[in-house]
């Protein structure tokens, strides 16, 4: 798909990666949607600065992804804005740091919002957003997932599982919207710089870094780039890449 013109919502799009994956889009002359939860200046400040840069247009959306309604509306609010939707990044992700063996610390309050957040949110914006992505011509729905949907691993059991659903999501999306929209899923290890890695222990990072075959985080611009090879190609769906330097294999 020709990139250049189209208009994009990428949820999250102030977070660590989620700013990267504007700044991919808008280099290829997408028109960003900067969705956001509660930073509402950084948004602000980072549409501006896709402006700026890459000469799209750029504006803040805030929504919180665990109001059913308020999702519901974010779509048609960009598409009016914007004159139409051709790509929905779902980047936006919620998490609390839980080892897996404290059973009673993942409360059903934690446990509900992390799935609100990172799972059910992401399916009723996609639902949402289907007409809109049809009406395109050439709809793109990529979703950020993570390597902790493949393997036991990661902060949490709830969020492990979350982006596990969030994997077969992507399959089951793909099916449904098909032949018109392409679904596909980014699955990142370890990245340094983001929100989600701020809730873990310097010995959780040095350790999931150093079980890597490269010994290093994974690469943000890898992971936008990637984003970015999603919403261009035209024969790809129902796929989940991974970004890891080197730890799951599947």
């Amino acid at each position: 798909m020709e990139l250049k013109g189209k208009t994009a919502l990428v949820t999250g799009g102030n977070g660590g990666l989620g700013q990267r994956i504007c700044h991919a889009l808008a280099r290829e002359g997408v028109n960003v949607a900067v969705g956001y939860g509660a930073s509402r200046e950084q948004a602000e400040g980072m549409a501006r600065e896709l402006t700026a840069s890459h000469g799209v247009r750029a504006e803040a959306f805030g929504c919180d992804l665990a109001n059913a309604d308020a999702v519901a509306r974010l779509p048609a609010a960009v598409a009016a804005r914007f004159g139409g939707l051709d790509i929905l990044v779902n980047d936006a992700a919620w998490n609390k740091a839980i080892a897996f063996a404290d059973l009673d610390a993942l409360t059903p309050e934690v446990w509900a919002r992390i799935m609100a957040v990172n799972l059910t949110g992401p399916f009723l914006l996609a639902k949402a957003a289907a007409p809109l992505l049809k009406a395109s011509g050439g709809g793109r729905v990529v979703n950020i997932t993570s390597v902790a949907g493949l393997s036991p691993q990661g902060s949490s059991i709830a969020y492990a599982v979350a982006k596990a659903g969030l994997i077969h999501l992507t399959r089951c999306l793909a099916v449904a919207l098909a032949p018109d929209v392409l679904v596909n899923s980014v699955a990142p290890g370890l990245l340094e710089g983001t929100r989600a890695t701020a809730n873990l222990t310097p010995e959780h990072i040095a350790r999931s870094a150093s079980a890597s075959l490269l010994k290093k985080p994974a690469d943000k611009d890898d992971c936008a780039a990637m984003v970015v090879e999603m919403c261009r190609t035209e024969t790809m769906t129902g796929q989940t890449v991974v970004v890891d330097s080197g730890r799951v294999f599947h």
